[in-house]
């Protein structure tokens, strides 16, 4: 039976996966900020020499872009010392590391879809510190899965929980047109993570849904499968930080050179996952 340890735990893919994964089949060590906070080295390696883990998912970081602007030290603080402490804990019981990151580290002016192999270019903090994560994963760890994703949604707030919470609140939101990327399932993400627990395959992969949208698109679809289409309007507006469309698709290249099983296409899994949710007409 595999120890799994998942930091971060109560957040969307955190929570996708202690659902997905069967505590006959795995240990699931399930921490969040309360348990151990990955910022803090002496307890990230209190509890891992405790433990001993066969595998570690960090699913924690600080993912709202606004309050990485706001206070840059704390988005390095979590998302990259916080992931160099996960890291070199990790290597230090001889565990795999399985790392989320983000489209962020792309500079989202591509014209086509961006694989594992295009050079990083970030632009927000966010992305420079989701960046710094992933190098100090490559320069500390041996055995290591860094998984990009996008837009993900699931259980707490998120774009969906959004758009849904406007609903008899306001008549009319606006939505960029002009952003596109992918709409992606915490459910969905989950089992790519799953996959690489129990297979021995390392390395550098995309993992979202197929096809891409831009925002308005999703929160049109959002409205249309939960039925509530006339009861709230959605106004396409330009994004006001760019002159030119924001594109950042990722292409599950390596997945599917791996001959590894793609995420759900983007829309049968938001229906999926409303119909479970309640959400669903």
């Amino acid at each position: 039976m595999l120890k799994v340890w998942i930091t971060g735990a109560e957040g969307h893919v955190g929570s996708a996966l202690c659902e997905l994964l069967d505590s006959t089949e795995y240990q699931i060590l399930t921490t969040d900020i309360n348990e151990v906070d990955i910022t803090d080295s002496e307890k990230v390696n209190h509890y891992i020499n405790f433990n001993r883990p066969d595998v570690v998912i960090n699913c924690a970081g600080l993912t709202n872009l606004d309050e990485c602007e706001k206070d840059v030290d704390m988005a390095y603080k979590v998302n990259a010392i916080g992931v160099r402490n996960v890291a070199m804990a990790a290597e230090s019981v001889r565990a795999k590391l399985i790392q989320l990151s983000t489209d962020d580290v792309f500079d989202a002016k591509s014209e086509k879809p961006y694989n594992e192999f295009d050079k990083t270019h970030p632009r927000t903090v966010y992305g420079k510190s989701k960046e710094a994560g992933e190098k100090f994963v490559t320069q500390l760890c041996k055995k290591f899965v860094i998984l990009r994703s996008s837009w993900i949604y699931g259980i707490g707030r998120d774009f969906v929980d959004e758009v849904l919470r406007k609903i008899g609140v306001e008549k009319s939101i606006n939505v960029p047109n002009n952003r596109y990327g992918v709409p992606t399932s915490a459910k969905e993400l989950a089992k790519v993570v799953k996959y690489f627990i129990d297979n021995d395959e390392y390395g550098l992969y995309h993992a979202v849904c197929k096809g891409s949208c831009s925002r308005y698109e999703f929160a049109k679809a959002i409205l249309e499968y939960t039925g509530n289409s006339g009861k709230l309007e959605v106004h396409p507006v330009l994004s006001s930080d760019t002159s030119r469309p924001e594109y950042c698709v990722l292409d599950n290249m390596m997945l599917r050179l791996s001959g590894i099983e793609e995420p759900a296409e983007w829309r049968g899994a938001l229906k999926e996952y409303l119909e479970e949710t309640g959400g669903l007409e």
